[in-house]
């Protein structure tokens, strides 16, 4: 069977001959197809014997500079085999094409006819009648302004996207985490966060420093952040003429799980003309010019999840193949190298992501600012007064105002507040988790939609976590009707609050699919299933808690938003709301098996011991083989998480006794994460140990801007003028080092290694030492400490209260600022263990040194040196320390040689 497939630059010039139909790859859209076929298949049976052997002469003599069929294969085809021929060689829609003009040339001119028209009404023009590029660019875009001029919020109400869109902080990532430090008041002026606005978005397909453009942009951040509607706020602004002018000409939304859940094999150019006003639009010289397009993926770590990324990849527009292996190609750039990329995926992902990508320039979407989040309320509310009394409302309670940086939970407690504040009811009571925060959403609505018939909804509920389970665990975002009469939910009171109904293009006709109002609804209505129906059996792909919370590792990141809301409510609090709220008896078997499994965390997920060879490796690359261990580490960060939902402290103080070290490494902190980890450090079990290692901050201190008349003060020299010394201000690491001074704190090991402790940070460090009830051992290793930050800490350390025992400092680059902690051991009456390893102690440093370890009032018992060159001298000084305290355990490789010696002498006589 003869084919022959067209490259990129054939079909362009192809394309310029007018009476010459396009060929194109016989892979098409099924439906296209299969309409094409019966009209052909239709025309060809109008005709006579005589007319078809006229037709077939006509298919063979084709116009000049165009090709045709071979002659073997017209010569005694019927009309079956006339369609088969035409649609093999040219494609189906420019099959069709080709026809009508070999029919019109056959003098058949009202079967020619008819085809016209019945090719106009269910295929669209063709491509004698497209619009130059140019020209179609000004109706696409005008489209585009018109498809996405407003968004929908929850089921019905529909808002304009420039009234509602609220700017966003997104930082670009940083290329160096070891530029940060641990505790910085303030980002490096380069990567501050930067707000939405248009010269934002611009930035993110900008230049380089070496003049380079980034092809690939990835917007990552957590459910809810708001990278979807930033996404379909840059196509907005694109088709409005505000971003990549002169550089982006077509600009197409991808949603990833949309295009996942739909059947068949599709190409791209199908996937364009989808979006496209008509059929009629010049896909293929679309494509000519790839480096003018734009695709944006939403959700792309759908993919990853599958497994999808690794699908062999397409590198043809006009091949159809499963949405899987098409999105992959346009991620790994099998497909379209040149075309620019914006890709948003949660920020469990991007790690794994950024090894299918090229090259990619990373962004991280960072939520509201204080400001945004009032602007936020103002646009919600519409009316000022309301705005103003909500917004204030808010903002007294500290924990649900810094919950509002995600806007899609700024977005719910406002829906909430617009019914709560009428009633005159108290919000700040129960929200202060994510999980209250939806949970009392929830519990609004189904209120206010059928208060007279509350068992029947609560049975309406049940279905509709049945469902979402079911969604979550298979993943699947979209259900059919037949799925919601299986449930008999079609037409109920949740489908009507909770499912949004959207019309799909099916094979023959449109099919009507059925998903959430938001992806993170459907993740909460799956973990409140486990809490209203007993656990299932164990073929049931919706089956008990153990299938969520036990289910493979490569499953952790899809299903992660789903185990917090689980953890959420199994506090006894919220498990009380739901007994109230849905008329059931939560069972302790759910709470008591979420239990054991955090305890088993600990055995699954132990960190590595670090020698002194991998922590001497400040600054290193790490390896690529190295991104699955450090996602199991930071696995202990998204444990803390759920355990922070509980707000249950004896539920956290049990599950940390099987979590005795939890260790953090390379974390670049978010304010939010270090709120859960102080949480969790304040309800730690006598015992626990924190490892924080390589850890940055990426917290944003917002800059207030002072009043021209105080910056005059200033510059004039009025800074003291109130008679007051300014405060320094306050590390963000404070909540966590002050939830280690709490009564009930059973912190007794913190280590701080690669962390580049600022001066503030050790200067609130040293105020937590003195205070912290169980803290024993202290290890700061490698943290580029300076002599005011030691010698800070050494005054706390110092503190009559101060129940340190084992100090561990390995700062290579100290030397006379050592003298500190040689100062120590005459002070601290607990200090037993000290361990320099690593560090630079001249010949002077070393004479003090042991001339402190004589000192009566030293209570040292163990000291080591290990990795410390000492000259004869020190090693002398030190032999006289041991001679004098024998008890003393010193550790040096120098001494151990000498006692290798003598043992070896001993021996031999």
């Amino acid at each position: 069977m003869e084919t022959r497939h067209f490259t990129t630059q054939e079909v362009v010039s192809l394309e310029t001959d007018a009476d010459h139909p396009l060929p194109r790859r016989p892979n098409q859209h099924p439906g296209h197809c299969a309409v094409a076929r019966d009209l052909l298949l239709a025309a060809f049976e109008d005709l006579s014997q005589e007319q078809l052997k006229r037709f077939r002469h006509k298919l063979r003599n084709a116009p000049e500079g165009s090709r045709s069929i071979p002659w073997g294969r017209l010569e005694r085809a019927d009309a079956v085999d006339l369609v088969e021929r035409l649609v093999e060689f040219y494609g189906p829609e420019p099959a069709v094409e080709v026809a009508y003009k070999a029919l019109k040339r056959s003098d058949v001119r009202d079967v020619a006819a008819r085809l016209k028209e019945q090719r106009l009404q269910k295929l669209g023009p063709g491509p004698s009648a497209q619009l130059s590029v140019s020209e179609y660019k000004k109706k696409y875009r005008q489209h585009v302004l018109q498809l996405h001029a407003k968004v929908k919020e929850r089921n019905a109400r529909s808002v304009k996207i420039t009234k509602r869109f609220t700017k966003l902080l997104i930082a670009p990532e940083s290329p160096d985490l070891e530029d940060e430090a641990l505790g910085t008041a303030e980002e490096p002026a380069p990567q501050r966060a930067r707000r939405s606005d248009t010269d934002t978005f611009n930035r993110l397909f900008g230049r380089d420093e070496e003049g380079g453009r980034p092809l690939t942009v990835v917007l990552q951040g957590p459910a809810g952040i708001g990278k979807t509607m930033a996404a379909k706020k840059i196509l907005y602004d694109w088709a409005a003429g505000k971003l990549y002018h002169g550089q982006v000409d077509f600009a197409f939304f991808l949603p990833c799980r949309e295009l996942l859940e739909q059947p068949g094999e599709r190409c791209l150019a199908d996937l364009i003309l989808d979006q496209c006003p008509d059929r009629g639009a010049p896909v293929r010289q679309m494509l000519a010019h790839p480096e003018r397009l734009l695709f944006i993926l939403d959700g792309a770590d759908e993919l990853l999840a599958l497994g999808s990324a690794e699908a062999a990849p397409c590198a043809d527009p006009f091949e159809a193949s499963g949405g899987a292996q098409l999105l992959g190609s346009l991620l790994s750039k099998a497909l379209l190298p040149d075309a620019r990329l914006l890709v948003t995926t949660r920020a469990a992902a991007p790690g794994r992501l950024q090894g299918h990508l090229r090259s990619p320039q990373c962004a991280e979407v960072r939520g509201f600012s204080d400001k945004d989040k009032k602007k936020f309320f103002y646009k919600f509310f519409g009316d000022e007064r309301r705005a103003e009394r909500a917004y204030h409302f808010v903002k007294e309670n500290e924990t649900l105002f810094a919950l509002c940086f995600v806007p899609f939970v700024c977005w719910i407690v406002c829906s909430v507040l617009s019914q709560q504040l009428k009633c005159g009811q108290d919000l700040s009571r129960t929200s202060k988790t994510t999980t209250s925060v939806y949970l009392l959403f929830i519990v609004s609505l189904l209120g206010s939609a059928s208060p007279a018939n509350g068992a029947y909804v609560q049975g309406e509920v049940r279905k509709l976590c049945r469902l979402a389970r079911e969604g979550v665990l298979r993943r699947r975002a979209q259900f059919s009707e037949k799925d919601l009469e299986r449930l008999e939910l079609r037409g109920s009171v949740v489908q009507t609050l909770f499912l949004s109904k959207k019309e799909m293009a099916g094979v023959l006709e449109a099919e009507v699919a059925y998903q959430f109002i938001h992806q993170s609804f459907q993740e909460f209505f799956a973990a409140l299933s486990y809490l209203l129906e007993e656990e299932g059996p164990p073929e049931e792909p919706a089956g008990g808690v153990g299938a969520l919370l036990g289910g493979k590792a490569e499953l952790r990141d899809h299903l992660r938003l789903t185990t917090r809301f689980l953890f959420g409510l199994l506090s006894a609090e919220r498990m009380r709301d739901i007994e109230r709220h849905f008329g059931c008896v939560v069972s302790e078997r759910v709470k008591q098996e979420a239990l054991r499994w955090v305890q088993g965390q600990g055995r699954s997920t132990a960190a590595p011991e670090r020698t002194e060879e991998t922590e001497g490796l400040e600054g290193a690359e790490k390896p690529e083989e190295e991104e699955d261990d450090e996602e199991e580490l930071n696995h202990q960060l998204e444990l803390l998480y759920c355990l922070y939902e509980t707000q249950e402290e004896e539920f956290v103080r049990q599950a940390l006794r099987g979590l005795p070290e939890l260790a953090l490494e390379r974390v670049r902190f978010s304010r939010m994460d270090l709120v859960v980890l102080s949480y969790c450090v304040h309800c730690c079990p006598a015992g626990q140990a924190l490892r924080l290692l390589s850890c940055r901050l990426s917290v944003l201190q917002e800059k207030k801007k002072r009043s021209l008349v105080k910056r005059l003060q200033g510059s004039l020299g009025g800074r003291n003028s109130g008679g007051t010394s300014r405060q320094p201000p306050a590390s963000p690491l404070r909540p966590l080092l002050e939830a280690m001074t709490g009564p009930h704190c059973g912190l007794s090991s913190l280590t701080l290694s690669c962390c580049k402790l600022t001066d503030m940070v050790c200067r609130e460090l040293a105020e937590a030492l003195k205070a912290a009830p169980a803290l024993t051992e202290l290890g700061l290793q490698l943290n580029s400490l300076s002599d005011v930050g030691l010698r800070v800490l050494c005054e706390g350390l110092a503190w009559p209260r101060c129940r340190v025992q084992t100090l561990r400092v390995q700062q290579p680059n100290l030397q006379e600022a050592l003298q500190y902690v040689i100062g120590l051991l005459r002070q601290s009456l607990v200090l037993t263990t000290l361990d320099l390893s690593g560090c630079q102690l001249p010949g002077p440093t070393m004479t003090y040194l042991c001339s402190t370890l004589q000192q009566p009032g030293c209570s040292l018992k163990t000291l080591s040196l290990a990795s410390v060159e000492l000259s004869e001298h020190s090693l002398q000084e030190l032999r006289a320390v041991k001679m004098a305290k024998p008890s003393l355990v010193i550790t040096h490789p120098g001494l151990e040689d000498e006692a290798d010696s003598l043992g070896g002498v001993t021996s031999a006589l």
